[in-house]
C-alpha cells in the first residue's frame, strides 16, 4: 500500500528497494547494471507519465554525451529483466518517436514521497599503468601501482566516490579501445591514465585525469622517481585527483593513507612483487607470493599489508590447492595477528583477519565482526563484501548474503570469482537456477576459471542436467590440475547416476593422488555419500574432522549431504564442529535445510 514501505516500489511480481539498489522477483535478485537500474527507477517514479527520450538520457547520463542507441540498449536489457517479450508492454510502453511510459500499477514511494535526485556518486576507473621501455621485469611494478592507486583512492570518500575494482580495469591492459569506449563500458565519470617510463636509470611516472563525458584532460602530473619516492606516490596522486573532482580529504584520511605502506623502499618493492604473483592464483605462484611477502616482513617487521598478504595466501590454500589445514593454520593465524598488531585500521588487515577466522578458526562470529569492520574502514574494498556474502550464505542468511555478494560484484564486475561465489551462495540457499546463471557468467568472464565450471556442474546436477554437469566437471578437473573437489564431485555425480564403476574409479584416483600429496578426507566422503554407503561416508567425515578439513563448512546447508541428515552420527559430528556455534546463535536449524 502507498506509504506502507517507504523507499520501495512494488509492481507485478517485483519489489524494488531503492536504498539497497536491488530489484527482487519473488524474493530473488534480478541482475541489473547500475544504469539499467537507474533507468527503471526513473520510469517507475514517473509511472503513467510520458518520459521523453532526451529527458531520460539526461537523467541517466547527466555528465556524458551518449547516443540514443545507449538508451535503446538499456531499455532492451530492462525489458528482458522484467520478462517482456516482443510486442509485450506489461510494464514499459514505447511511444514511437517520443519516449516511454511505465504503465504497470506501482505501490510505494520515496522517503520524501517525491522522486529522489540522481545519485551524486562519482565513479572512477584507474586504468592499468602502461610500462613503456622499462622491460618486462617492471610489469609487476606497473600492476602493483595500479592496484595500490585503486586501494588508496577507494578510501578517499567511499560515500560519494566509487572506484572500480582491479580485475575489471585490468581487462583494459594493452587495449586498443578509446577512452570514450572504456568510459562508456565502465559507466565511469573519470578515468586515470598513467605510464611508467625509464629515463637514465630513473623512473618517470605520468598520470592524467580524463573526464569521460567529453574526454577533456582535467589534470596531469609527472613524477621523476627513485625507488624510495614511490612510497609516497599513491598518497600524492590520491590527494590531487580528489581535489580535481571536487572532493576533500580530511586530515584523518590523509593519515590513514600514509599508514598503508612501509617506509622501506625495498620492502615495498617486494610487496608489489608478492601481489603480482598472488593474483595469478596457482599453487606455484602462490608459493612465490608468500616468499616475497615474507622477505618484505623481514625488512620491515611491522609491514601490515605484507603480513596481510601472507595470511590471505596461506588461508586460501586448503580450498584452492588442497593444502593440509593443520599445516597452514598456525602460520596463517600468526600472520593475521601480526598484521592486526601492526595496523588494525586497514580494511585489508581486518579482511585477512576475518578470512582466517572463517576458514581456519571456524569462528564465524569473529569473522563477521572483522568483515564488517573492513567495510566500515573502506566501503570500496570488495573482498569483505564477498566474504560477508559467503558467510551469510553458509549461516542460512541467504537474502543478506545475496545483498553483500551483489555489492562485491558492483565494485569489481569482471572478477570471475565473485560470480562463482555468488553461484555458491545461491546454491547453499537452494536456488539452483540462479546458481547456474551466476556460474555461467563466471565462465563467460574467464573460460579458464575452474571454479566456475565446478559451480555450474553442481547446480546442473541438482537441476537434473547430468550430462552438462559431467561435461563441466571434465573441464574443472583439467583446468584445476586435479583439485580434489573436481574429482570427488565427478565421482559423486556418477554415483548418483548409477555409474558405479566410474565412481569407484574416482576413489582410486583420489587414493593414487594421496600417495603424492595431501587429499582432503571430505573428497572421499562425498563420493561414498553419492554411492549411498553411509558408513564409509561417516568414516571419512570423521577423518576430515580430525584433519580439520575446511570443506566441512559445506555440510550444514549443502544439498548433496541430505542423504545423511537423518543419521544421528552425522548430527553428532556437526555438533562437534566449532562453526556450528554461529548457526545456533542465529537460531538456524540446519537439519531442516532439506
Amino acid at each position: 500500500m502507498k506509504g506502507k514501505d517507504r523507499g520501495t516500489y512494488e509492481f507485478g511480481g517485483f519489489r524494488m528497494e531503492v536504498g539497497r539498489r536491488v530489484l527482487l522477483r519473488e524474493g530473488n535478485p534480478v541482475p541489473l547494471t547500475p544504469k539499467v537500474f537507474d533507468t527503471l527507477l526513473y520510469l517507475v517514479r514517473r509511472k503513467g507519465e510520458l518520459v521523453e527520450k532526451d529527458d531520460l538520457m539526461k537523467a541517466i547520463w547527466p555528465d556524458t554525451v551518449v547516443e540514443e542507441n545507449n538508451l535503446n540498449q538499456n531499455i532492451s536489457a530492462l525489458r528482458r529483466a522484467l520478462g517482456e517479450g516482443r510486442g509485450d508492454s506489461r510494464y514499459i510502453l514505447t511511444v514511437p518517436g517520443r519516449g516511454y511510459r511505465f504503465v504497470a500499477e506501482v505501490e510505494g514511494e520515496s522517503p520524501e514521497g517525491e522522486p529522489e535526485a540522481a545519485a551524486t556518486t562519482v565513479r572512477l576507473g584507474v586504468l592499468p599503468f602502461e610500462n613503456i621501455g622499462t622491460g618486462p621485469e617492471h610489469d609487476y611494478l606497473a600492476d602493483g601501482l595500479t592496484e595500490e592507486t585503486i586501494a588508496s583512492l577507494g578510501q578517499v570518500d567511499p560515500e560519494h566516490f566509487q572506484v572500480i575494482g582491479r580485475t575489471t580495469v585490468m581487462r583494459y591492459k594493452s587495449t586498443t579501445k578509446t577512452l570514450a569506449e572504456i568510459g562508456q563500458e565502465l559507466e565511469a565519470n573519470y578515468l586515470i591514465e598513467s605510464s611508467i617510463r625509464g629515463e637514465g636509470g630513473r623512473l618517470r611516472i605520468t598520470s592524467k585525469l580524463i573526464r569521460t563525458r567529453d574526454q577533456v584532460q582535467v589534470w596531469s602530473a609527472s613524477y621523476n622517481s627513485e625507488p624510495g619516492s614511490l612510497l609516497t606516490f599513491q598518497q600524492e596522486l590520491s590527494a590531487v585527483i580528489a581535489e580535481q573532482i571536487r572532493l576533500r580529504l580530511s586530515s584523518g584520511r590523509v593519515r590513514a593513507l600514509a599508514r598503508r605502506q612501509t617506509r622501506n623502499a625495498e620492502a615495498y618493492d617486494l610487496y608489489l612483487r608478492g601481489r603480482h604473483y598472488w593474483h595469478q592464483l596457482s599453487p606455484p605462484t602462490t608459493k612465490r607470493a608468500i616468499e616475497y611477502f615474507r622477505k618484505a616482513t623481514q625488512l620491515d617487521p611491522d609491514y601490515a599489508l605484507a603480513w596481510s598478504g601472507i595470511a590471505d595466501t596461506l588461508a586460501s590454500t586448503p580450498i584452492n590447492g588442497d593444502a593440509p589445514t593443520l599445516d597452514v593454520w598456525p602460520r596463517a593465524k600468526e600472520a593475521a595477528s601480526r598484521a592486526m598488531r601492526s595496523e588494525p585500521n586497514l580494511a585489508e588487515v581486518q579482511a585477512s583477519f576475518g578470512f582466517v577466522k572463517f576458514w581456519l578458526d571456524w569462528d564465524w562470529i569473529g569473522a563477521e565482526a572483522a568483515f564488517r569492520k573492513a567495510v566500515e574502514l573502506d566501503a570500496n574494498y570488495p573482498l569483505p563484501h564477498r566474504m560477508l556474502g559467503l558467510l551469510c550464505a553458509h549461516a542460512g542468511r541467504y537474502e543478506e548474503g545475496r545483498a553483500a555478494m551483489r555489492r562485491a560484484r558492483e565494485l569489481d564486475p569482471l572478477l570471475a570469482v565473485y560470480q562463482a561465489l555468488s553461484a555458491q551462495a545461491a546454491f547453499l540457499g537452494r536456488d539452483f537456477k540462479v546458481a547456474k546463471e551466476f556460474a555461467w557468467q563466471a565462465i563467460v568472464i574467464d573460460p579458464e576459471f575452474w571454479v566456475g565450471h565446478l559451480q555450474l556442474a553442481q547446480a546442473c546436477e541438482q537441476l537434473g542436467e547430468h550430462e552438462v554437469a559431467l561435461e563441466q566437471l571434465h573441464a574443472a578437473v583439467r583446468l584445476s590440475k586435479g583439485n580434489s573437489k573436481a574429482i570427488s564431485l565427478r565421482g559423486y555425480v556418477c554415483a548418483k547416476l548409477g555409474r558405479v564403476d566410474e565412481a569407484q574409479a574416482a576413489l582410486k584416483i583420489l587414493e593414487a593422488v594421496s600417495r603424492e600429496r595431501f587429499v582432503p578426507p571430505y573428497a572421499n566422503a562425498l563420493v561414498y555419500a553419492g554411492l549411498g554407503q553411509q558408513d564409509k561416508a561417516m568414516e571419512w567425515l570423521e577423518r576430515a574432522l580430525e584433519a580439520r578439513d575446511v570443506h566441512l563448512l559445506f555440510l550444514p546447508a549443502d544439498a548433496k549431504w541430505d542423504l545423511l541428515r537423518d543419521d544421528v552420527r552425522f548430527s553428532a559430528l556437526l555438533r562437534r564442529c566449532e562453526f556450528m556455534k554461529a548457526l545456533a546463535g542465529n537460531g538456524q536449524d540446519w537439519q531442516s535445510a532439506k
